[in-house]
């Protein structure tokens, strides 16, 4: 490459993100570099930007925010196989350390020495360009846009849950929370075959957006006893499993009195409380089966071939295209407008491309 320096999007406190011009990170032995095509909003990224801090990572130097992502790989380093430069791909953003208990049980995500984008102190992708190491870059094909590839990571999410809950074509399933992942879960259960998927929320453009999406029914808890809704809606079987992805502590206690005896939940959104109370002795009484989610493991390949040649168009969820040099702009409106926005994407070379 002649080029040497890239624009990059960094936070150096809360409320303060500007454009800057860095120069492109080399790759080592067994990383690739890659042209950033366009990259997501997340809610943690949105967190950081206002907070400075998520839980325990602190932002205490400037840092690169982004972690999905797709791009094209343009140089490999000396030990790298697995791709070649003009390879599309899309970037699976945790490297872990490959040789824990952890990792060589399958349960990677757990890795304690991961090094996830994003995540103080490790930067992310809002930038130009971006090193990996090549066995993190899951290969898209040719029916698959950028877009989709880097909505692979949120969609992730969604697929991780839906595994932990060992989730069957013939289950009811209650999604909570209509942001990205709540809609993407719902994108995944559509991938496995699941054909009753209730959705809730209280926003109504994020209801809209699931009725678009073809789930069986919306509930608004403002509006309606979700409880009652499902006991009439199911002729009182119930939901098998209810995905709770809002992260707010009073549906997270709802969850178990929402299930079916003998149901299952998957816990996916993070509250902003430590403690959240539950009726145990209802949760031990219908035997219900309590699951955490923390990010995911072995997805991509599955979910890239889920996608392939299939009519689950995952772009539905993105409301707003942005030039990387707009980052403000675009993060405010993720931050403010949670009415009219759901995923925004980010092009560091612009929207035109």
């Amino acid at each position: 490459m002649v080029k040497k320096t890239m624009n990059a999007a960094i936070l150096d406190k809360p409320f303060s993100i500007d454009v800057n011009e860095i120069k492109i990170p080399v790759p080592k032995k067994n990383e690739a570099l890659v042209r950033v095509r366009c990259i997501g909003i997340c809610g943690s990224d949105v967190h950081y930007y206002e907070y400075g801090k998520i839980g325990r990572y602190v932002v205490k130097q400037p840092l690169i925010l982004g972690h999905e992502l797709a791009g094209d790989v343009v140089e490999v380093g000396a030990d790298v196989k697995d791709v070649v430069p003009g390879d599309r791909v899309a970037v699976e953003p945790g490297v872990i350390c490959g040789t824990c208990d952890f990792c060589k049980s399958g349960r990677y995500n757990l890795c304690p020495d991961v090094e996830f984008m994003a995540t103080p102190p490790i930067d992310g992708a809002w930038a130009e360009y971006v090193t990996v190491r090549s066995d993190f870059l899951h290969k898209l094909p040719d029916s698959l846009s950028y877009e989709e590839g880097a909505l692979l990571e949120p969609l992730s999410v969604g697929f991780h849950a839906l595994n932990r809950a060992n989730v069957k074509p013939f289950d009811r399933i209650l999604v909570t929370g209509l942001g990205p992942i709540g809609l993407l879960t719902i994108k995944a259960a559509q991938a496995y075959g699941v054909n009753e998927i209730y959705a809730s929320d209280v926003v109504p453009y994020r209801l809209q957006k699931a009725k678009e999406l073809g789930v069986t029914a919306t509930i608004n808890p403002l509006e309606d006893s979700v409880e009652e809704f499902l006991t009439k809606a199911t002729d009182h079987k119930g939901v098998d499993v209810v995905v709770e992805t809002s992260g707010n502590s009073k549906v997270i206690s709802s969850t178990i009195e929402l299930v079916k005896r003998g149901g299952r939940v998957v816990l996916v959104g993070l509250p902003t409380t430590e403690k959240t109370e539950m009726n145990i002795s209802h949760f031990i009484d219908s035997e219900i089966d309590l699951y955490g989610v923390f990010r995911y493991a072995n997805t991509y390949p599955s979910a890239i071939q889920a996608l392939k040649g299939s009519s689950h168009n995952i772009e539905d969820v993105i409301t707003h295209k942005y030039s990387l040099c707009e980052i403000k702009e675009a993060v405010e409106l993720a931050r403010t407008d949670k009415g009219s926005s759901i995923k925004i994407m980010i092009y560091p070379s612009g929207v035109e491309e």
